[in-house]
């Protein structure tokens, strides 16, 4: 699929839906013991090195909360930043600033957190493969999580079940004869793209004949993938996924196969690490 694009009215929505969250049914009732009207200036700082992302959200929690509150970016979405970085000057309210916090450094460091891993990967295969997400995201906020992926320089996986066939173990398992399968999603396919996943070769060797767009090498050793990707250059696009890691990005990378798919860029991230100093 394309990339993300968030629109000011899913953010604002998001933003709304955080801050109720937060909020019902009786406010910030710390921050209310502070005296009114005090003006803050207020910086947020990062303390990790990593790719910042989601400041829309933060600009548009503030301006929930109050309007007067002037929120100016320092570093551009998307950028690279170090620790000790301003990322951004917050002015205003003191109390309606704090109300605020938690709910601006939860969307801030989470995207940012996907951001900083999905560049690791990315940098560490150098353009030999695409660096894809996976649905392993949390509910309600895939959307949000495979824009980060984006922000990272990774490549979105289908968004959803009705964005493209994607061919299983658990669906051939149910299925005499999964090359029938496969056939019969070729007839139903429209503009859709229809990805099979096989687990070794002589189960690609049987399917390698049909007119289907993508194949998927799930946990192949890296010897065998490489055989793989070879057999399916010409006729497939190719992807592997399963216990991919830091660790062993570069060898599977170096199969020249066309896309891995990483499910830990979104089901298992640590946030990047923000605060908010007077």
């Amino acid at each position: 699929m394309s990339k993300i694009k968030l629109s000011k009215g899913f953010i604002r929505s998001k933003c709304k839906q955080a801050l109720k969250e937060d909020l019902f049914p009786s406010g910030d009732i710390t921050s209310e013991l502070l005296e009114n009207n005090q003006i803050k200036k207020i910086k947020m700082i990062s303390s990790d090195n990593g790719v910042i992302g989601g400041l829309e959200f933060a600009k548009e929690t503030f301006k929930l909360i109050d309007k007067k509150i002037k929120f100016k970016i320092k570093k551009k979405e998307g950028s690279k930043i170090k620790k000790g970085s301003i990322i951004a000057c917050i002015e205003g309210n003191y109390k309606n600033i704090l109300m605020g916090e938690r709910v601006v450094l939860n969307f801030v460091s989470h995207i940012s957190g996907i951001a900083t891993k999905t560049n690791k990967f990315v940098k560490k295969v150098r353009g030999k493969s695409k660096i894809c997400c996976t649905r392993k995201t949390i509910p309600s906020l895939r959307m949000i999580q495979k824009y980060g992926v984006n922000l990272g320089g990774g490549t979105n996986h289908r968004y959803n079940l009705s964005d493209e066939y994607l061919i299983k173990d658990n669906h051939i398992a149910s299925f005499k004869n999964f090359e029938e399968l496969i056939k019969k999603a070729i007839k139903l396919k429209k503009k859709r793209k229809i990805t099979v996943e096989v687990d070794n070769i002589k189960q690609f060797k049987k399917i390698n004949h049909l007119k289907f767009d993508r194949i998927l090498f799930d946990n192949m050793n890296t010897k065998n993938l490489k055989v793989a990707v070879k057999l399916a250059k010409k006729f497939y696009e190719t992807e592997a996924s399963g216990g991919i890691n830091l660790k062993n990005i570069n060898k599977i990378a170096s199969t020249k196969v066309d896309r891995i798919s990483v499910g830990e860029l979104t089901h298992s991230v640590n946030s990047l690490n923000l605060k908010l100093e007077v």
